[in-house]
């Protein structure tokens, strides 16, 4: 049974439906697609046919392409990958360009009108598609979306997409969809010219609008003579204009570090430049380039095949029933308890948020509100959910009111003492069969359970700041830890649509055994006399949202220093971050607490926008006369969090690769265009890693030292992923 079919009715329009063999979403696969072109030119050579709908035979048009497929095709083509892969993408184009002319003879005169149907989600090559027929009515519900998203897994749209996008639109028009990559509702596409229309049943909408379609309908603008640009070309001076503000845009925020929106933007500039065919080829030119280097790949093994798999639930305890989250509790109605309240309320869940007082628990609930009203004015909810989100949330100080809940979050000070009285109390105002939680970023959870009298349905629940708006949850398994605990876990953090990892009980657990690391490496050099824009600046060339001091000043200096102080008392003379405690907290004795107190390592105004560096660094830590080489920052401020995320893998606080990779491109945006710590291993290689370990140890000390598992890969030539394939294993 092929993935697409075609049958034409009495009136003579042919509809072609796409409905992917043993698939939930239509993706597209090579021997599909050639199915696919054959159906079109069938179509085009059929006298009786008048006219062609593509449509789908599933709620949703189309996932895009199979990406796995796509990442081992360089593989595949080991003799030439180059050539290979630009044939294969150029192939693509043919048959789509086929599809756009329809028939049409130089003169563009014949030709069929053809239409594409677009029913729930369209994304990638389901869009690129969508672009070349001649008319594209779209289903209007409240859950479709359409886009071309490929620039979110290190690609760019590589099916005729950027060509046929900004020859439509214009540069200025096309570049932010391209750019961003985001998947838009129906009215804003129609709003933006990624669709024509909208319709309660877009098949019946198609094929009224091929049987009334005129010659003129169906010549696309570029085939016509005299077609100029929308909003001109890059010689003209509007284009020009829109080139120089998108590449300074771009090169703005990713810092030069994400290949694929410079083969992009190379893409989008020099295709403006030639005619419309010429424009395909640089395209594919661009797509071949971006391909072969090793970023995509692992980022499409990291972001969307490994993220998916973890989705579904990879690492949750097979053997257990799936569980349901009707009613949540949370305790603590602070910032992080407030967001957990938030995201589960917007989930559809009863939520019971507590705290102390009255007042704080409803000040908890305010903030929920005003988050809220910051997502519906950047459009990313509906004002008329807000009512509804916040009669699902209980603001109460009383304990009692967790009667009927099925799972408990705690979310109270990063205090052993306060937590596990916390946890006590909640665990006497429960069912027996409640599982209680812990959101703490850095306290083990087997300390946690001690005082509990069911440890075996205590777990970890680690969120992210902010809650709303990050992705990521870690889920850590004590010793204790029971698989239904586990199970619940899981399925609370899928239901609330984040990603979660599984990660077993160890001071810091994963991301903060990452992560502290990275920010006092940063606080290190500064102390050391490393100018502080250095530090920050090598950092975001690396590819890191934000660099370790501004990250400091986000999170709070005191809120670090509160756990330094419990870390240093527990760990004694292994501690070993002196010197950075000491940088900190000079800047506390100053009364510098970060953003919040808009004093930190920078200066801020009185809207909390930043200023500038601290001039005090300068006089307390005065700049070395001769900076450090940026590369050398670099591999200090990289190698600390890779050689934790190596260990951690070692000593089994990680049980899986995937999630090591996941884990830190979404917890704390570790590289995204590596794909992870140990997909930028395997790019770099062991050997060299080692190498570079050793010089850092020799010169810096014992943070710097290689695990010896890293050392025995290099020795024996290994990698962390099977070279020939993008499906990770677990170590």
């Amino acid at each position: 049974m092929a993935d697409f079919s075609m049958k034409t009715d009495s009136s003579g329009v042919a509809t072609l439906t796409w409905n992917a063999v043993g698939r939930s979403m239509n993706v597209l696969t090579q021997p599909a697609y050639e199915t696919f072109a054959m159906l079109i030119d069938r179509a085009l050579a059929d006298e009786s046919v008048r006219g062609l709908v593509i449509t789908s035979g599933k709620p949703d048009f189309s996932g895009g392409i199979d990406l796995n497929a796509l990442a081992q095709l360089v593989e595949q083509e080991k003799e030439a990958p180059a050539r290979g892969v630009f044939d294969f993408v150029m192939k693509g184009h043919h048959i789509l360009r086929r599809l756009e002319r329809a028939g049409m003879d130089a003169q563009n005169s014949g030709g069929k009108p053809i239409a594409c149907a677009i029913t729930g989600t369209c994304a990638g090559i389901g869009t690129e598609i969508a672009l070349a027929c001649h008319h594209r009515v779209m289903a209007d519900t409240p859950l479709a979306r359409v886009g071309l998203p490929e620039i979110r897994v290190g690609l760019f749209p590589g099916g005729g997409g950027t060509t046929r996008l900004t020859h439509m639109l214009g540069i200025a028009a096309a570049a932010p969809i391209l750019l961003e990559g985001k998947m838009v509702d129906p009215h804003t596409a129609k709003a933006a010219g990624l669709i024509d229309a909208l319709a309660e049943d877009p098949l019946e909408s198609a094929r009224h609008w091929v049987l009334q379609a005129s010659q003129e309908d169906i010549v696309k603008p570029w085939d016509r003579k005299g077609y100029k640009m929308p909003g001109g070309t890059p010689y003209q001076a509007s284009g020009f204009m829109t080139c120089m503000g998108a590449s300074a845009m771009v090169h703005g925020k990713t810092w030069g570090a994400a290949p694929a929106v410079k083969a992009l933007l190379s893409a989008i500039y020099e295709g403006a430049l030639v005619p419309f065919d010429t424009a395909l080829r640089i395209e594919a030119r661009w797509f071949t380039h971006l391909l072969l280097q090793p970023s995509p790949r692992a980022m499409i093994r990291s972001l969307f095949v490994n993220r998916r798999a973890l989705q579904k639930g990879a690492a949750r305890p097979a053997q257990v029933a799936r569980q349901q989250v009707k009613k949540l509790g949370v305790l603590g109605a602070g910032m992080m308890g407030s967001g957990i309240a938030f995201v589960s309320a917007r989930a559809g869940m009863e939520v019971v948020l507590l705290d102390q007082t009255q007042q704080t628990a409803e000040r908890g609930k305010a903030f929920c509100a005003t988050t809220i009203d910051k997502a519906i004015a950047r459009g990313r909810a509906e004002a008329d959910h807000k009512a509804a989100l916040l009669s699902r949330i209980h603001a109460t100080a009383e304990f009692h009111a967790l009667r009927g809940c099925d799972l408990v979050i705690e979310a109270v000070f990063e205090d052993p003492q306060v937590k596990t009285d916390t946890l006590a109390r909640a665990q006497g105002a429960v069912p027996p069969e409640t599982i209680l939680a812990s959101n703490t970023s850095t306290l083990p959870i087997q300390d946690l359970a001690a005082g509990l009298k069911r440890p075996d349905q205590f777990v970890g629940i680690h969120f992210f700041s902010p809650v709303d708006r990050m992705q990521l949850v870690e889920i850590i398994k004590a010793p204790q830890t029971g698989p239904r605990a586990v199970a619940q876990a899981f399925d609370y953090v899928r239901k609330i649509g984040k990603t979660a990892i599984l990660v077993n009980d160890a001071r810091f657990f994963y991301a903060n055994r990452c992560i502290l690391p990275y920010l006092n490496e940063g606080i290190r050099m500064v102390g050391e006399g490393v100018a502080p824009a250095l530090i920050d600046h090598a950092a975001r060339l690396l590819g890191f949202p934000v660099g370790p001091l501004r990250l400091v000043d986000e999170t709070s200096l005191d809120l670090g220093a509160r756990i330094a102080r419990a870390n240093r008392a527990q760990m004694g003379v292994a501690y070993g971050n002196e010197d950075a405690d000491r940088v900190v907290q000079h800047l506390i004795d100053q009364g510098r607490l970060g953003r919040k107190a808009k004093a930190g390592f920078h200066d801020y105004d009185a809207r909390g926008r930043r200023l500038g560096y601290w001039p005090g660094l300068a006089r307390r830590y005065p700049p070395q006369a001769l900076q450090p080489d940026l590369v050398h920052v670099q591999h200090r401020l990289l190698f600390v969090q890779v050689i934790e995320a190596v260990s951690a893998l070692e000593q089994r606080v990680l049980s899986d690769l995937r999630e090591g990779d996941v884990g830190a491109v979404l917890g704390w945006g570790f590289m995204p265009w590596s794909g992870g710590p140990f997909s930028w291993l395997d790019i770099v290689g062991a050997q060299w890693a080692v190498e570079r370990c050793d010089l850092l140890a020799k010169r810096y000390g014992a943070r710097f030292e290689c695990p010896p598992l890293l050392r025995g890969m290099a020795e024996r030539g290994e990698r962390f992923y099977n070279a020939h394939s993008i499906a990770a294993e677990a170590v």
